[in-house]
């Protein structure tokens, strides 16, 4: 793992594969012929994480000089790649997160990610933007004995933790249980639980979101990569391969991509491919689509399943993504790896066939077009402790940073983006942010031995 965590990180790849979300509006979008000389705040990424910042900056009046840079175009890093889910999973890491930072820090890294999705959903509806907003159940469906008994305990410890506060409402369930409830026939079910969750169409939000911060004066640019940071007496000169931009302050939402452009993040912020794939429904499955978003956990891994909604372009088509252990050394080799432009053969034969195994009879004949309609990849950020870098960067006065989001952005990102702005405002954050999360010269010093709490947990991946 050091020689892949030691590889030099590179710009986004000039050509991905289209991802299965690639009608963005505002993908090329110039705010002018040329880049602005001079910024108060320039933001580096126009992802989730990166349009929210910008929200946050802007509607509350207190900065109304913000640039906006993307190196491709406007969301086509992870958040244009992942699936959609809004799904915390935070039983399975509760045990651990007790043991590394301590009982009161779980708790809120639990209560935080609970908040984002719900946060998130209610923007949109509030806001009225169109990306297939939806609250769901969801279900880890287990089929290893040895993972559904610590689900068991995690989910047991989590309510000894929370007593009678609202913490997801986790439901366990038998075998026979989750097959008859879930239409999980497939073979080797051990058993399920079930808990709060929801779905979105997550370049579609951050397009809206991006709406808004444009209607506020926001300046975005795409297809601008940034090749440098200059510490300058007034700030800093930030380089790209347009020419340069003066900003006071910058902030980085470039998640796995960071490494590229501070090296103090090599090892630190370690980026990993991930690839999913989009299926046609299966004969048997109800014309409506799956109500239930779903992960399926098995001895050394993971799948995770989002199911488009009725009244969508695809109704019921199926998100499925995962698979990194069935590759090479169970996906050593996707680590350090930024080439989304490629596919892991190994774990397209996974994906491929994933369905039609867990749903077994439940799925029926494939669809005549195939069962496959797109595959893609994506890169995500893994740090040292599992835990994401929000704060100012220690030794580069003026530089911020929310990144490193653990294939778990649609949970973290729109609350750490929030508590970003408040630490760039001088706001103490402490009571409902984790303090684990900020950026410190400890955690910058620990070292990256791969994925951390998201071994089985099902978060939503690329």
């Amino acid at each position: 793992m050091d020689e892949r965590a030691s590889i030099p990180v590179s710009l986004p790849h000039p050509t991905p594969l289209p991802s299965y979300w690639q009608a963005r509006p505002l993908s090329s979008h110039q705010e002018s012929d040329a880049l602005p000389g001079y910024t108060d705040t320039l933001i580096i990424g126009s992802g989730i994480t990166g349009a929210t910042i910008a929200w946050n900056l802007l509607s509350r009046g207190v900065d109304t000089d913000v640039t906006m840079l993307e190196a491709r175009g406007v969301c086509d890093g992870a958040t244009g790649r992942n699936g959609g889910h809004t799904k915390a999973a935070s039983y399975r890491s509760f045990p651990d997160n007790i043991k590394n930072v301590g009982i009161e820090q779980a708790k809120k890294i639990a209560r935080l990610e609970l908040a984002n999705i719900r946060a998130t959903h209610a923007f949109a509806k509030r806001h009225g933007i169109e990306c297939e907003s939806r609250r769901c159940e969801t279900v880890d469906v287990y089929f290893d004995q040895t993972q559904w008994e610590a689900c068991v305990s995690a989910v047991g410890v989590m309510r000894d933790a929370f007593g009678d506060e609202d913490e997801g409402l986790y439901k366990l369930w038998s075998a026979a249980e989750a097959r008859a409830r879930f239409r999980v026939e497939g073979e080797g079910v051990v058993g399920a639980v079930s808990y709060e969750a929801g779905s979105i169409k997550a370049d579609s939000f951050v397009g809206g979101v991006l709406r808004l911060c444009l209607e506020k004066g926001l300046k975005l640019y795409a297809h601008s990569p940034v090749t440098e940071l200059r510490r300058v007496e007034s700030g800093w000169d930030v380089v790209t391969q347009k020419g340069m931009v003066r900003a006071k302050r910058v902030v980085l939402a470039t998640n796995g991509y960071t490494a590229h452009l501070l090296p103090l993040f090599q090892g630190k912020i370690v980026p990993l491919r991930g690839q999913v794939t989009a299926h046609r429904p299966g004969s048997n499955l109800p014309p409506s689509g799956l109500q239930n978003t779903y992960s399926f956990m098995y001895e050394n891994g993971y799948d995770y399943m989002i199911p488009r909604p009725a009244g969508t372009e695809f109704p019921g088509d199926i998100i499925i993504g995962g698979g990194l252990s069935k590759a090479k050394d169970e996906g050593l080799y996707e680590y350090g790896e930024t080439d989304d432009s490629l596919r892991n053969a190994d774990i397209s034969e996974h994906l491929h066939e994933s369905t039609a195994r867990y749903f077994g009879d439940a799925w029926g004949a494939d669809s005549t077009d195939g069962r496959v309609r797109r595959e893609w990849t994506g890169v995500m950020g893994y740090s040292p402790d599992g835990f994401p870098f929000v704060g100012e960067v220690p030794g580069m006065e003026g530089v911020w940073i929310a990144a490193a989001f653990q294939g778990h952005g649609m949970v973290f990102c729109w609350e750490s983006a929030r508590a970003l702005v408040g630490l760039m405002n001088g706001e103490d954050v402490d009571e409902w942010f984790p303090s684990s999360f900020k950026v410190t010269e400890e955690r910058l010093e620990k070292r990256f031995k791969g994925r951390l709490h998201t071994k089985a947990s099902g978060g939503e991946g690329v």
